[in-house]
Formats: structure tokens, C-alpha cells, sequence
């Protein structure tokens, strides 16, 4: 059943609501013919009566040679009369016959003697038999027909189908577009973006479910700030410790102790820094938007690394440019080169202009990320253990900072393994 059904709630409501209406309307004019039907036929027997007793008493008055002439004149649609036995028939009759010729029975007896039998042939014929008080033969040939429909009825019948058609989409549309809206403002709500509120007009419901859908939004803004937050004052407040018990330990005896405890000492402070530098990634929006010529920018940022002595080489730049933060998108760029320079030694820098907006690739022949694992690298201080490793410097923080600066500045990194090995990771601006 569920199968038969179309994908979307919007044409499951209207396809369930429509075929009720049809086969009410059905019902409807099941019902409308069948009552017009009883009641041309109550009509068409009470004026068989009267017609047929009238007629029958006028034609036996009459003298015979003038009767012939009349005929015509008490000729009616349905039946008719004729002077003499009629044709043979059979003395089987259905029960709509047999109404009729009760009817045509009440109305001619006991003063005339009445016989009825049905005639085969391709529509149903009645014929009554009658002798006047001359002695003479008339017979009554009944061909009962049903009304026939008016030819604007269908059509009025089809122009009221289209009316109440478009009536039950125009409600199955009114009814499922809050659910259409609810499911973009939750594709578009991402940590690290503004928040856009849903509009909280409409029905009552679903104005009480956009404040709904907005307070959540507030409630998960609140606990990304605060969580934010704890994670920069713990970083930061390291730092003197860290300060100070360096100072001591490069003041102390030296040798191989020494050595050791300074290259902890560093990698802690790789990680408060990294630390404080992803929990800032959050409120990217602090800086402000200027346009900014994309082809210049990345080569200048290919030509301190070039500076450097890293291998850092442009394989594709568009002439375009894009409003955005500069420094966030320099801090974004340099974050995947570097992870590029870390586990391949070389990275390649492409730009281009695309459908979705202005793409940055950042692309390395390194070990890659595997295929499950492409999204859980970009949440912080998750590092593969393959490719990363402290000795390596990877704090599990460069991609996240990565992706946390490309969400709050309007884009979006996606991260995708190459045909012959490497990463390639590519920025998104729209």
C-alpha cells in the first residue's frame, strides 16, 4: 500500500482527499439519477392513467371510420396507438411492464378488457390489448424509455471537479508549506552560523511552533557560546602556568629531562593556542566583510609560502572576486595548506567559479582520510591515527577551526578523497 502512494506528504493529502471528494461526488449524482429516475416514472404513470383512460374512451365514441384520424393526435413520446391486434408477443413481463400495465390496468377496467404481453426486439415494448364496446381491436404499444441526461450536466459536473480540485490543493498547500519552511530553517541551522529566526506569523499552530523553533535555536546558541566560552578561559588561563614552568625548567639543570619536558611544554602550547584560536573560530562575524580580489589573494598567500621554501603552487585561479573576512578566509586557507604540507609535503591550490558559488580547493597526495571518517575529522581534537599524531604537531583542531571559520563566514568546507590518492578539501563561498 505504502508503495502506491506518491514520496511527498503534500500529494499523499491531496491524492487521499480528492479521491474522497470524487467518490462522494459520484455518490452524489448516483443518488440524483436515481431519485429523477422515481420521479419521472411516478410522473410518467399518473399521466399514463389519465391519458390512456381519456384516450381510450374518446376512441371508443368515436365512430370507426373517424377513428384512424385521431391516432396521431393521442400519440405520445412513449407510446402510441393502433387500430387492430398488434404484433404476437409473450405473455412474460419484467417488473417495470408489469408496473405499467397495472397502472394502464386501473385505469381501464371493469369497463374495458385489457390483455398485456411484451414484444422481443433490441428495446423493451409493451403492448396492451384492448376491445371496445363495439368489438373492435386497439392496441396500446408502450416503449418505456429513461429520461436522457442534459448534455451540460457532465460539464457542469466536470467544472465542479476542477473547482473543488484546486480548493483541496490550494489547502493541502496552505497546510504543508509551515512543515516545507520548518525544513529549510533546519537544514540551514548549523553551530557557527547566525541563526535566522523563523517567521512567527500564520495559524495559531504554527506560530506557537516557529517560537517553539526559535527558542530552540536560542537554546543551542546559549550552549554553543557557553561551551565556547569554557574552552577559551581554560586555554587561556594555561597559558601562565605553562609560562612559568617553562621559565623554570629552561633555568634548570640541562640535559636529556630538560630537552623532554620542553618538547611537552611546546605541545601543550600548541594545544592552548590551537584551543583558543577554534573557540574565536566560533564568532567569526567579529570581523568585518570587505570585497576582496580572490586571484590576488591567493597568490599572496601562495607567495609567502613559496617565500618559505614550501611547495605550495597554483594549478587553477579565477579572475573573480568576493565579498567575505579577509582573515578568516586567510586563517581557513592556510589551516588546510598546512595539514597538505604536513602529510604530503606539497599542496596545490585551485579556484573556480561553479554553479553553487566561488570554490577554493585546497588538493595534496597524502595518505587521504578514509571514507568513514571524512566527517568526523572536521569535529575538534579528533586526529586519525595513520596520518596524525603529536609528534607530527596535529592537535585535531586545524580542520575544525577550518570548518567552524567556513560556516560563520557564509561557506561551507567539504572534504572529498582524490582518484590516485590525496584530499582534496574545498571551500564553498556563496
Amino acid at each position: 500500500m505504502r508503495a502506491c502512494l506518491p514520496g511527498s506528504l503534500r500529494s499523499r493529502l491531496f491524492l487521499i482527499l480528492l479521491t474522497g471528494l470524487l467518490c462522494g461526488q459520484g455518490l452524489a449524482f448516483a443518488i440524483m439519477l436515481l431519485e429523477r429516475d422515481q420521479s419521472a416514472r411516478a410522473v410518467m404513470l399518473t399521466t399514463l392513467q389519465r391519458d390512456v383512460a381519456v384516450a381510450v374512451a374518446l376512441l371508443d365514441r368515436l365512430p370507426p371510420p373517424e377513428r384512424a384520424g385521431w391516432l396521431p393526435l393521442l400519440d405520445r413520446p412513449t407510446y402510441r396507438y393502433a387500430l387492430g391486434p398488434g404484433a404476437p408477443g409473450d405473455a412474460a413481463l419484467t417488473e417495470r411492464a408489469r408496473m405499467i400495465a397495472d397502472e394502464i390496468r386501473a385505469a381501464l377496467e371493469p369497463r374495458f378488457s385489457v390483455r398485456f404481453d411484451a414484444v422481443p426486439g433490441p428495446v423493451e415494448q409493451l403492448q396492451g390489448h384492448v376491445v371496445l364496446a363495439d368489438g373492435a381491436a386497439l392496441t396500446l404499444d408502450v416503449q418505456p424509455a429513461r429520461r436522457a441526461v442534459a448534455s451540460w450536466l457532465p460539464v457542469a459536473l466536470a467544472v465542479q471537479l476542477l473547482v473543488l480540485a484546486a480548493c483541496v490543493w490550494l489547502a493541502v498547500r496552505l497546510a504543508v508549506r509551515p512543515l516545507t519552511r520548518f525544513a529549510e530553517a533546519a537544514d540551514r541551522l548549523e553551530p557557527g552560523r547566525p541563526a535566522i529566526r523563523f517567521a512567527e506569523g500564520g495559524p495559531d499552530e504554527v506560530a506557537r511552533a516557529g517560537k517553539a523553533f526559535n527558542a530552540l535555536q536560542a537554546r543551542i546558541g546559549r550552549h554553543l557560546d557557553e561551551r565556547v566560552r569554557i574552552l577559551a578561559a581554560i586555554s587561556h588561563d594555561l597559558q601562565t602556568p605553562i609560562t612559568r614552568m617553562r621559565l623554570r625548567v629552561e633555568t634548570g639543570a640541562e640535559g636529556p629531562d630538560q630537552e623532554r619536558l620542553l618538547r611537552d611544554l611546546a605541545v601543550i602550547e600548541v594545544l592552548v593556542r590551537e584551543g583558543i584560536a577554534y573557540a574565536r573560530s566560533v564568532h567569526g562575524d567579529v570581523e568585518p566583510s570587505a570585497r576582496l580580489d580572490l586571484r590576488a589573494f591567493v597568490e599572496s598567500l601562495v607567495f609567502d609560502y613559496q617565500d618559505g621554501g614550501r611547495d605550495v603552487t597554483v594549478t587553477a585561479l579565477a579572475d573573480v572576486t568576493v565579498t567575505t573576512r579577509p582573515q578568516a578566509l586567510r586563517r581557513i586557507l592556510a589551516n588546510l595548506i598546512d595539514n597538505a604540507l604536513r602529510y604530503a609535503g606539497a599542496a596545490e591550490i585551485a579556484v573556480a567559479a561553479r554553479e553553487g558559488g566561488i570554490a577554493i580547493a585546497v588538493l595534496d597526495r597524502g595518505p587521504g582520510i578514509p571514507a568513514d571518517q571524512l566527517a568526523a575529522v572536521l569535529l575538534p581534537f579528533v586526529r586519525l591515527e595513520e596520518s596524525r599524531n603529536r609528534d607530527t604537531g596535529g592537535t585535531g583542531l586545524g580542520l575544525a577551526i577550518a570548518e567552524q571559520l567556513a560556516a560563520a563566514i557564509g561557506g561551507r568546507l567539504v572534504l572529498r578523497n582524490r582518484d590516485g590518492g590525496g584530499l582534496d578539501a574545498t571551500v564553498t563561498l556563496g
